[in-house]
């Protein structure tokens, strides 16, 4: 339980950080002073800056960029395009504060306020690219070491390793729900025979007779299981799965960098239409609790791709990352995708939503968010028990 809650904390910390990093260096880029780049959330471990004398200084405690600008002392004032890099003591991810993220400060030519709508948008995105842009990362340097996938649809110069037969799917009240297993299970041997695809498992099944002693590995287990196969309708001996094959595949560089973006590019349109087909289900009033994961959730799943191995880990966070990428896109208040919903409201009508109007959105969004995360949460916690 501890290893999965450290693995979830820095999986979860990548993430984020990668989010914020995105936000923070195109707003640099752009002229937009970064006046915080934190690690983690506060209160404030340690924080370094540079100051008008070109040197670094600690800050201490939660000392504000303001109240440094304000100290007469050369030697405490920060450089004019100074950035506080702190550690701090919540380690899940990261922020960055940005001057006049709030709409505070437009006739400053550093603040966020101050700049062109388009130079804006390129900001509030740059998070959401940079989550996609891991996840390409995550996904090329996995098929360059060696990904689990289906080896069903392989790249030119794909090269399979450890192929074997993986369960996608268990048929209730089944030879196979009954003896034992589970999706996931990666299928090595029928009755002593090896299986590496779909045809040699079913040859090996319905060659059976009345028993079938599966070898099978789960969460780098090597477990024996027995299944009684049946007619299940086919008119030959079946235990009632779901199969594919899969291997250990890798790619040379370059071709591992394209699987890795076409492979980055299938995913973000299956989370589309995964969303879309969420929304339906929501306004026809289709129960749709069981399709989310909160926190404790999220931990659960990270500790079990853990378990299966570092080629799964990287998946999953790749996919996490994706999720994420999606998610903040989207026109909710709080979320990046609501606040460049008020940039586009500001295009049109040639003229800002008056602040005081757009943060009181934002926070009913966020509260609103943070119920519906508790929520789910508590949901997970009922399924744990």
């Amino acid at each position: 339980m501890l290893t999965t809650a450290i693995i979830f904390i820095i999986v979860l910390s990548l993430l984020v950080f990668a989010h914020e990093l995105g936000h923070f260096w195109t707003a640099r880029r752009l002229g937009v002073k970064a006046e915080e780049f934190g690690f983690g959330f506060p209160p404030r471990a340690i924080g370094f800056y540079r100051n008008r004398l070109g040197r670094w200084r600690r800050v201490k405690g939660n000392r504000s960029v303001e109240s440094l600008e304000n100290s007469e002392d050369d030697n405490l004032r920060p450089a004019k395009t100074s950035t506080i890099y702190s550690l701090n003591w919540l380690p899940l991810g990261g922020f960055v504060k940005i001057k006049g993220e709030n709409g505070d400060g437009q006739a400053e030519p550093d603040s966020f306020a101050a700049k062109p709508i388009w130079k804006r948008l390129i900001i509030l995105s740059a998070g959401v690219i940079m989550n996609v842009i891991l996840a390409w990362l995550l996904f090329s340097a996995g098929y360059l070491f060696g990904l689990p996938q289906s080896t069903s649809s392989l790249g030119p110069k794909a090269q399979v390793s450890g192929a074997s037969v993986i369960i996608a799917e268990v048929m209730p009240g089944s030879p196979a729900e009954n003896a034992g297993l589970l999706i996931g299970d990666s299928v090595l041997s029928v009755n002593g025979q090896a299986v590496a695809t779909e045809g040699q498992m079913q040859a090996a099944i319905a060659a059976s007779g009345a028993s079938a002693e599966l070898y099978i590995v789960r969460e780098g287990k090597e477990i024996s299981l027995e299944a009684k196969p049946a007619d299940l309708g086919s008119g030959k001996p079946a235990i009632g799965v779901a199969i594919y094959s899969a291997g250990l595949v890798r790619y040379p560089f370059l071709n591992a960098i394209w699987e890795g973006a076409k492979t980055t590019g299938w995913i973000i349109k299956e989370i589309t239409v995964a969303f879309v087909n969420l929304f339906a289900q929501i306004f026809s009033g289709q129960s749709v609790s069981g399709q989310f994961a909160g926190p404790v959730g999220i931990a659960e799943i990270t500790g079990q791709a853990a378990r299966q191995g570092w080629g799964y880990l990287i998946q999953f966070v790749a996919l996490l990352s994706l999720n994420l990428a999606f998610i903040n896109i989207l026109p909710f208040p709080a979320l990046d995708g609501g606040r460049i919903l008020f940039l586009i409201i500001e295009k049109f009508k040639g003229r800002p939503v008056r602040r005081d109007l757009e943060a009181l959105i934002h926070n009913i969004g966020f509260i609103a968010l943070i119920a519906l995360v508790l929520f789910i949460t508590y949901k997970d916690i009922i399924k744990l028990f």
